[in-house]
């Protein structure tokens, strides 16, 4: 945040004395005495403060209560939200309510309007729970965030020889050289807390209760529209205790003179399954099985074309289960590869309207029957889209059987690409027909895998990334940092990787773990096997991963009816608008290139010094282990200087 958006204004500043505030409009203007609604009165106990949302704060963390200097950033000055964004972005802030010793009922928030030069205004309708997937003429979302209690710090996404793989509020007492620890699970300062993840719409929940003792978060969005007039937009949040105002806090937000893309620049692949969708929603995980119950097929058509709505307004393109051809049209496929799903028509609005899916997975994790593989390639070879999209055929899932894998690719008709998820060391010597190599980087060689990934790109050949594990790069875990997935976005553009797969968004039944269905609203662990109690990693099991593929949850829940909302539509995490915070800076540093690229260079260099296989191992002998710290800094306010350096760059003539 620069200093020029915090000073006051030369012509017009502000002074407050007891709760009233005098401001002069420019010279010889009149005198104008107003309260100073920043300071309304607030219920007994109840703190009120703001930030970017990527400082996770815990339930029961009162930062505000007991005086704690971070909740003052570039969001929040203590008396007024402070935001900046491109056209065609979505800025979003948290906004944080603590009671002190007394539960605060029958709170309600309300923030519908921005009013800029010549009362232009970026502005919301009214949202009810029966139009809520209607995004026509909603350009500020309120979210009610809903919290699960992490009770064991995940295995899968970080190593634990090394306490510096570790997200920082989770670690222990360790050896700053070495990352070896002492202690148990209760050293670790965020042991048993409840975090933020469930972005339920506030319409939803309009009227709510601050318990006790507790923190509770709001989250807004605010999609400033392509047409948006840069300069300066003012409005109010207002918030209400029994139905009367009790205080209204400024928001400022600052448009930028230039826009970001419709079409990402920074693609992405985030898989979600019709099954686990459909069997959540609607009680039966294949209603093509019935195609003579015509509303259970419309509902599962509907349900899945929200969430890839959803997807595409948080800059991301979502893959599904193996759909046959003769039901492309009917599952919904053809109006999301043309774009027609993503039209006012239809109810869209934000980012890419009208633009595509931009990529379309024949059988995932190696579902395409051989048979139809002819007619797949003759449907691909007569496609003929506007929205540049990539098509091939998902061979196998983690395999080392490459000699299957090189007869899966011959068999493949001409014109179809063959994609499997192997290590790139394995895509260029062992599987060397396969079109698209998608790897994921934990702890590699870092000559051997430079080597590699240049021998895939020189032999014209496609190189994709997925998944994320610490140190190599931020993860998708729910205990790790906000900004974890805005490195990712970040490594995405310094490894000029063009496309980043995530495995699921959907995973509610933990088959891999022998679980069984999640309960996703009460449950941080969604992966890997539970039901051991480590002393330093606390409630564990093999493989135990908390948040891992779940970044939708759903709206409708038969199989916990006690949980359900009753909406045929999904609910974001908070994860999923972390990823686009990051991919919105993915186009920043593309603008910011074209214009200045030693110093765009500069800035990446600064922010993720070291990741990937740039990490390397510390015994080449044995490349397994690598004792480091991540490299890239994990304050919220590092990354938001950055975006607008990157900004200034964007506009400098």
């Amino acid at each position: 945040m620069s200093a020029r958006r915090l000073a006051p204004s030369p012509r017009r500043r502000a002074l407050c004395c007891c709760g009233w505030a005098v401001v002069l409009v420019g010279l010889g203007a009149p005198l104008v005495v107003r309260p100073c609604r920043a300071q309304s009165a607030a219920p007994v106990g109840l703190r009120i403060w703001a930030n970017t949302g990527e400082d996770k704060v815990a339930r029961d963390d009162l930062r505000e209560t007991r005086g704690d200097p971070s909740t003052r950033n570039s969001a929040w000055d203590g008396r007024q939200v402070s935001l900046f964004a491109a056209r065609n972005e979505v800025a979003s802030f948290c906004l944080y309510l603590e009671a002190a010793d007394e539960s605060i009922p029958e709170v309600e928030i309300r923030f519908d309007a921005l009013t800029g030069p010549g009362g232009t205004a970026i502005a919301s309708r009214p949202a009810t729970p029966d139009d809520l997937f209607d995004y026509s003429e909603r350009n500020i979302e309120l979210f009610f965030v809903r919290y699960l209690p992490v009770l064991g710090v995940s295995k899968l996404a970080y190593h634990h020889y090394d306490e510096r793989h570790v997200p920082a509020r989770f670690r222990r007492p360790h050896d700053s050289a070495t990352g070896y620890a002492r202690g148990g699970w209760a050293d670790r300062p965020d042991h048993d807390k409840e975090y933020p993840d469930i972005a339920v719409p506030l319409a939803l929940r309009s009227s709510f209760t601050v318990d006790s003792r507790r923190s509770q978060a709001i989250w807004c969005d605010v999609h400033v529209p392509a047409a948006a007039a840069p300069g300066e937009r003012r409005g109010e949040i207002e918030l209400r205790v029994a139905g009367r105002v009790a205080q209204r806090i400024p928001v400022v937000l600052e448009v930028l003179d230039f826009a970001l893309p419709d079409l990402p620049t920074a693609r992405t692949m985030l898989h979600v399954s019709t099954g686990d969708v459909c069997r959540r929603y609607l009680g039966e995980a294949w209603p093509h099985d019935y195609p003579q119950n015509a509303k259970l097929n419309a509902d599962a058509r509907l349900v899945m074309d929200r969430h890839f709505q959803l997807a595409h307004r948080h800059r991301i393109s979502l893959i599904d289960d193996y759909v046959p051809i003769e039901r492309l049209e009917s599952s919904g496929w053809l109006d999301r590869l043309s774009g027609a799903l993503f039209t006012p028509e239809r109810g869209y609005d934000g980012p890419g309207v009208g633009v595509g899916n931009n990529v379309f997975c024949i059988g995932a994790y190696g579902t395409t029957p051989a048979a139809s593989l002819p007619d797949w390639g003759r449907w691909v070879e007569g496609r003929r889209d506007e929205t540049p999209t990539d098509y091939f055929v998902y061979l196998a899932d983690e395999s080392v059987d490459f000699a299957a894998l090189n007869k899966l690719n011959a068999a493949l008709p001409a014109g179809l690409r063959g994609l499997a998820t192997l290590s790139a060391p394995h895509g260029a010597d062992e599987a060397r027909e396969l079109a698209i190599v998608c790897s994921t980087a934990t702890v590699c060689q870092t000559d051997e895998w430079t080597r590699a990934i240049g021998k895939i790109r020189d032999s014209g050949r496609t190189f994709w990334l997925y998944n994320g594990f610490r140190p190599a790069s931020g993860t998708l875990t729910l205990e790790d940092d906000g900004v974890a997935l805005r490195e990712l976005a970040w490594g995405q553009f310094k490894a000029s990787v063009p496309r980043w797969f995530y495995w699921s968004g959907t995973y509610y039944n933990n088959y891999q773990g022998g679980a069984g269905e999640t309960n996703v609203f009460t449950t941080a662990r969604t992966f890997g096997g539970g039901g051991q109690r480590d002393p330093s990693l606390g409630d564990t099991g093999y493989n135990a991963n908390n948040g891992d593929g779940v970044l939708f949850y759903p709206g409708t829940d038969t199989v916990f009816p006690a949980e359900s909302l009753g909406v045929l539509g999904p609910l974001a995490s908070l994860r999923l608008k972390h990823w686009r915070r990051g991919l919105q800076d993915f186009e920043y540093l593309t603008l910011a290139a074209a214009k200045d690229p030693a110093r765009t260079q500069a800035i990446v260099r600064r922010m993720v010094p070291r990741i990937l296989w740039e990490i390397g191992v510390d015994n080449p002998s044995d490349p397994t282990y690598v004792h480091a710290d991540v490299s890239w800094p994990t304050d919220p306010e590092a990354w938001e200087i950055a975006r607008r350096e990157l900004a200034r760059i964007v506009q400098s003539p």
